[in-house]
């Protein structure tokens, strides 16, 4: 489809040029609800460049709570978004890797402990794999229970779009890649995500109607959390990753380098939006104008208490959310003080106003105040941007997605690679 819209803009424009279609880049779609945001990357040995970035505005109707609603909409604004990058770039890429978000995608952490019947037998591929396929049974199950209760049904379908390892232990003994090991007592710690079929499906639809080979659908907070980490096997990040878009909120917790899990909540920038749109009687674009106003310093004086206001309302249950989320992560003794926000959400100064607050921290167990601040693109590890056009925290998620997509990509031909840190599914 794009390819074809491309050909035809030439031949009316005569002017622009068809891109060269290459199999060493891949792009990264992150489909969000008010912003569809795009880029192509290079792999340059450990390192991934940024050679195209393109973004497209979604209507109203298009997504719903992160989700996509209307699939022929969506697809063009894709198209858009794409197209785009794709002149920046000089290149198409035919490998995709989308990002989901929303409250019905369930990250979930736990474990398995085993006893070999022969512990002097080294650890291979399949016995690994059986671990975690055993984690991942598990994870189904409570992923199906909790959203069984929340739907108020069973008949629900679900597929697995993530697995990350978070610690491997061969007798009470910490390992990066159990590959070779000898042992009696395993214990395999994974974070797995699964998502509704119907997501998924107008995923790989949208995919299909955009000419593209879908590699990878990946949760988003754990692509934040792989922009985060990078390529250092020996990463020991102790951070909360909170990635405020459009229609939710997503959150992650590392700690010593690995993924603890990651929850979601309904509340994002459009929440706020309609918040003003609400108590000042105006429209859905113009209340939009008065809250980036308030950020630019353009609202007028006689509007800017009842915005801030307004805001200030849905920033108190925001906070709250936040605060449910985190209390959910009961087994940690701990949580990590340093808090990395991303996604045009963020922007809105009163969450961190409202992230520094003790009053919600004093429930949780912080291992100090909390200090809160954006990822920057040049915090991105292992990651350079060629273009120019990636300038601040807005765009980290797809930056994020792209790493998942090499990771896609490289565990395919070096299935024993430290496991990849990422199992297949």
């Amino acid at each position: 489809m794009r390819e074809k819209f491309s050909q035809l803009k030439s031949v009316a424009f005569g002017k622009l040029k068809t891109p060269n279609t290459t199999d060493n880049y891949i792009v990264a779609l992150d489909i969000g609800t008010d912003n569809v945001k795009a880029v192509i990357v290079k792999q340059v040995d450990s390192t991934l460049e940024v050679v195209g970035a393109g973004r497209a505005h979604q209507g109203l109707q298009d997504m719903q709570a992160g989700a996509i609603s209307d699939i022929q909409a969506v697809v063009a604004n894709c198209d858009e978004a794409l197209d785009i990058a794709e002149k920046s770039a000089g290149v198409t890429a035919k490998q995709v890797v989308v990002g989901i978000a929303g409250e019905l995608i369930k990250g979930i952490t736990n474990s398995v402990k085993v006893s070999r019947e022969n512990p002097e037998k080294e650890l291979d591929v399949k016995e690994v794999d059986e671990l975690a396929r055993r984690v991942q049974s598990e994870a189904y199950r409570q992923a199906k229970e909790e959203l069984s209760i929340e739907l108020s049904t069973s008949d629900i379908e679900l597929k697995l779009i993530n697995s990350a390892v978070v610690e491997i232990n061969i007798d009470g003994h910490k390992v990066t890649n159990p590959l070779g090991f000898q042992g009696k007592i395993i214990e395999l710690q994974m974070y797995t995500a699964y998502a509704p079929l119907v997501h998924i499906g107008a995923i790989e639809r949208t995919a299909a109607q955009l000419d593209l080979e879908l590699l990878a659908v990946a949760a988003e907070p754990f692509a934040v959390a792989r922009s985060v980490i990078g390529n250092n096997p020996d990463a020991s990040d102790n951070v909360i990753l909170i990635d405020v878009g459009g229609g939710t909120t997503d959150i992650a917790v590392l700690r010593d380098g690995g993924l603890e899990g990651t929850r979601m909540f309904g509340i994002g920038g459009r929440v706020f939006t309609k918040s003003i749109a609400r108590d000042l009687g105006v429209d859905f674009i113009e209340a939009e104008k008065l809250k980036i106003g308030l950020s630019t310093g353009e609202v007028h004086q006689a509007q800017k208490q009842k915005v801030e206001a307004a805001i200030e309302k849905t920033a108190n249950i925001w906070i709250q959310g936040v605060s449910l989320a985190l209390a959910e992560f009961d087994w940690l003794d701990y949580l990590p003080h340093t808090i990395l926000l991303c996604g045009g959400g963020s922007s809105l100064a009163v969450l961190r106003t409202k992230l520094t607050d003790k009053e919600w921290q004093k429930d949780l167990p912080f291992s100090k105040i909390v200090e809160p601040k954006f990822i920057q693109p040049e915090d991105i590890k292992d990651m350079r941007d060629k273009t120019g056009e990636i300038k601040d925290h807005t765009m980290i998620t797809v930056m994020g997605l792209a790493r998942v997509g090499a990771d896609t990509r490289a565990s395919t031909t070096s299935r024993k690679s430290k496991l990849s840190k990422l199992l297949e599914n």
